[in-house]
């Protein structure tokens, strides 16, 4: 067989392997997943996951995605719990432990630590006879009939199976607490995801200037206007109110039109009846009649008075395209 078919040929195994194992935990939703989904769901405290080994590096990310859906989640090594890191667990914490065999040095001497001190434990494995198994008060079951490693040793499709059915119990928590995309974004302040369902046309357009002409504005003069506030456009102002506006483009034509500016006034050159947005839209819905009108710029209006602009290229650095 060839390099490039034997590379292909194992990764789409790999692939199909992995696939067929997590559809198969569907049949492992049981009662067991129902009663520990409710009780962490009713519980006043926060949810400890554990593990060992890949089984933590799993446990870290389950951690993220429960703590980003609004469900308070903390990580401890296992190995680093029966060494003082087990002060982390409080009162009405529920404990969910990760381990693939269940048998664990490190989770023998953890589980019933825990149990002591009275907290539930959860277990996430692929053996529910294994001590784990029969020790934790429920189990999700996360059973794998091999890894895709072709030795079945390296832990591939067992993690890939153990993260799943941490994503199935964050999402039912989420959909329980209602948990909405404004929610998710109070968690996501940072990144471009979150910026699309918090950041408002308001915030951006109060960093730039404000270009404004009147309609008797000498064209010259509203080229400077232009080039000052450096957004390449102007509004026309009557009484406070937006009746027009000048873009670069608008100049370039008159310049390509006119061999005499002198004279011309904004309302000479302006077009009419442009395109606005109200402070309070979503940053990424001007991106949309941005992208929907092929222009760069809107004016932004509150309680209908002009305010500002708002230019594609702040909605670009902001990371909203």
């Amino acid at each position: 067989m060839k390099l490039r078919d034997q590379i292909i040929s194992s990764a789409k195994e790999t692939i199909s392997n992995e696939a067929k194992a997590i559809a198969n935990l569907e049949n492992f939703i049981d009662d067991d997943f129902i009663q520990a989904v409710d009780i962490i769901y009713r519980s006043k405290g926060r949810v400890v996951v554990t593990g060992i080994g890949k089984s933590a590096i799993i446990a870290n990310k389950i951690v993220a995605t429960l703590n980003s859906t609004g469900t308070p989640s903390i990580f401890m090594h296992a190995a680093d719990a029966i060494h003082g890191d087990l002060g982390i667990v409080q009162q009405d914490d529920v404990v969910i432990c990760i381990s693939k065999s269940g048998n664990s040095p490190e989770i023998k001497i953890l589980v019933p630590l825990i149990k002591n001190f009275n907290n539930t434990l959860i277990a996430l494995t692929a053996n529910k006879e294994s001590f784990l198994g029969l020790e934790a008060h429920h189990v999700l079951n996360c059973y794998v009939e091999k890894e895709a490693c072709p030795n079945n040793l390296a832990p591939t499709t067992s993690t890939t199976a153990q993260m799943v059915m941490g994503d199935a119990l964050a999402i039912c928590l989420l959909n329980l607490k209602g948990f909405s995309s404004r929610d998710f974004a109070k968690y996501h302040p940072g990144g471009s995801l979150g910026k699309k369902l918090y950041l408002r046309v308001g915030d951006i357009v109060s960093q730039n200037m404000v270009p404004k002409v009147t309609p008797e504005t000498e064209v010259a003069n509203a080229i400077i206007e232009i080039s000052e506030k450096m957004l390449g456009v102007t509004a026309v102002l009557e009484d406070e109110k937006i009746i027009g506006v000048i873009t670069d483009g608008d100049i370039r034509r008159m310049l390509k039109d006119q061999q005499e500016i002198k004279g011309l006034r904004a309302a000479d050159i302006m077009s009419e009846n442009p395109k606005t947005i109200d402070v309070d839209t979503l940053a990424v819905e001007a991106m949309d009649i941005l992208k929907k009108n092929k222009i760069s710029q809107l004016l932004a209006v509150e309680n209908g008075k002009y305010v500002g602009v708002v230019h594609l290229h702040n909605l670009i650095r902001e990371g909203i395209l």
